[in-house]
């Protein structure tokens, strides 16, 4: 652990497939730290009791989705070509993960997960329905004021609005098997939409979802709020 502090702050863009998609949020970061040990990096650590590897994950992923553009930020003791940091993270990761890119970021910069304002999925349904019945759906729940939702959550029922977590929706493509729709859902410190309780209130059922990327706000638009009302959506592309 260096007293000086971290010299360098990694952002990490990486996908999660089907061979890891069903364990959790923690066995991630256990599974980073592993993968950042035997790649040799000079990982900071933090000054708690027992000290941890500084890492940072910009949002949970759930049991079973799969994705492309997770986001993780590691912070080093000491600065390192980012073409032999991606060799070396490229040489020891396991099946599961893909890491897609190896960026530098400022040292100063604010948290990985207070910066997360959106998350583009993709979903594949069964198309029980025509897509003009699936447009009239879609096009219901975008105009709606509200929608009233209740998710048990640790043996409590709550109830929230699914509509202000809904940013966009659209059929990105549909045939007489399957379907697959695109969303754009609030993913910040407030709320995270869920696709499974889109999904629900379409009465649809899903085959796979796949979270595609992670949309950041950047730093100078941190303070500004989200309107309390929604405004207005676009629907299907």
């Amino acid at each position: 652990m260096d007293p000086i502090g971290p010299r360098q702050r990694l952002r990490i863009t990486f996908g999660r497939g089907d061979p890891i998609k069903y364990i959790t949020h923690l066995d991630i970061m256990r599974l980073w730290e592993r993968l950042l040990r035997r790649a040799r990096l000079p990982v900071s650590y933090s000054t708690a009791q027992p000290p941890r590897p500084r890492l940072a994950l910009a949002a949970p992923l759930a049991v079973g989705v799969t994705s492309e553009g997770e986001l993780l930020d590691v912070f080093m003791d000491a600065r390192l070509p980012l073409v032999q940091l991606s060799r070396r993270l490229a040489a020891e990761g396991p099946l599961g993960i893909t890491v897609a890119q190896v960026q530098e970021v400022g040292l100063g910069l604010p948290s990985l997960q207070s910066l997360v304002r959106l998350s583009e999925y993709r979903v594949t349904v069964q198309a029980s329905v025509s897509i003009s019945e699936m447009e009239q759906r879609i096009a219901a729940m975008l105009a709606a004021p509200s929608l009233p939702r209740q998710r048990l959550r640790e043996k409590e029922t709550r109830s929230y609005d699914l509509r202000p977590q809904i940013d966009s929706l659209w059929i990105a493509n549909w045939d007489s098997a399957h379907g697959v729709l695109g969303m754009l859902l609030q993913t910040d410190e407030r709320a995270a939409g869920r696709p499974d309780e889109v999904l629900s209130a379409l009465g649809a059922e899903a085959e796979a979802i796949h979270r595609v990327r992670l949309i950041l706000a950047p730093p100078k638009d941190l303070e500004p709020q989200r309107a309390s009302q929604p405004r207005r959506h676009r629907g299907a592309a």
